[in-house]
């Protein structure tokens, strides 16, 4: 009986430790990616490629980064010409 068990759990356990792996929590944040272009264009190729292996954490993360260095903080304001283009 107690041989039973262990031969039904085994297989149990073997199929458990096959699962997906977590992909490893990532410490830089949108700031520091921002300030080194260096790296953000690295993880960007890399996210492109191979975005599971990343995970989606950082790749939302060089996204961020991505759009922070593109538009700035935000607060430029809009300031039409002054005269209307012709067409």
């Amino acid at each position: 009986m107690y041989l039973s068990k262990i031969s039904l759990l085994f297989p149990l356990a073997l199929l458990a430790s096959c699962g997906k792996s977590t992909p490893p929590v990532p410490t830089e944040t949108v700031e520091s990616l921002a300030a080194n272009p260096e790296r953000l264009k690295e993880l960007r190729q890399q996210c492109k490629t191979d975005r599971a292996k990343l995970g989606d954490e950082l790749c939302n993360r060089v996204a961020e980064a991505t759009n922070k260095r593109f538009f700035g903080d935000g607060k430029v304001p809009y300031t039409p010409p002054k005269e209307s283009p012709k067409f």
